[in-house]
């Protein structure tokens, strides 16, 4: 079973309830060995960067020309920033992805949406790809800023998430409503 049963929450302890801001719904985790830590799209330290998560990056340095390439694809940073970077399905079998769907996570995530949308007031939710675009029927759209594309993924990116500048609209909402933008 990967993510390792040691990061499968790991999404919950890099980022506070009170400081969440962000919420990055990504479907489920890496199934190859040692990639998954854990957080939707990161990877530990040390590990070579998946194709999905260099277009995230890209796409960072698309909103914002100063940045620089990573050389690190851990989003921890981004997770102590207010980023909850969660997947819809925690767990996957070795080189199975999606797996585990249809097996009870879906059940115990969407809550964790639900109670966010619910208790929380102006949070950026960013849903990337079609599994997780449907999650939107879950948040409050009056109280909540929701942003969709398609998933950062090679097979996907060019279909609406390269170019999209989620990352800028994401701060700009944040400042608007009196918040610090992330640090991506």
């Amino acid at each position: 079973m990967f993510s390792r049963k040691k990061n499968i929450f790991s999404s919950f302890n890099y980022c506070s309830f009170s400081k969440l801001k962000v919420v990055i719904l990504g479907q489920d985790p890496y199934y190859k060995d040692n990639k998954a830590d854990g957080l939707s799209f990161s990877v530990p330290d040390g590990v070579e960067i998946p194709p999905s998560l260099k277009n995230i990056f890209i796409e960072v340095n698309n909103c914002f020309q100063n940045k620089s390439f990573p050389i690190s694809g851990s989003l921890i940073f981004w997770a102590i920033q207010g980023v909850l970077l969660l997947n819809s399905i925690l767990t996957v079998r070795k080189g199975l992805p999606g797996s585990h769907r249809n097996k009870g996570w879906e059940i115990f995530t969407n809550k964790i949406i639900r109670i966010i949308s619910d208790k929380k007031k102006h949070i950026v939710f960013l849903l990337w790809g079609e599994l997780v675009k449907k999650k939107d029927s879950l948040i409050d759209f009056n109280n909540h800023y929701i942003l969709k594309t398609s998933h950062p993924s090679p097979l996907s990116a060019n279909f609406g998430f390269l170019g999209s500048k989620q990352f800028l609209k994401t701060n700009q909402f944040l400042k608007k409503m009196g918040k610090r933008p992330i640090m991506w």
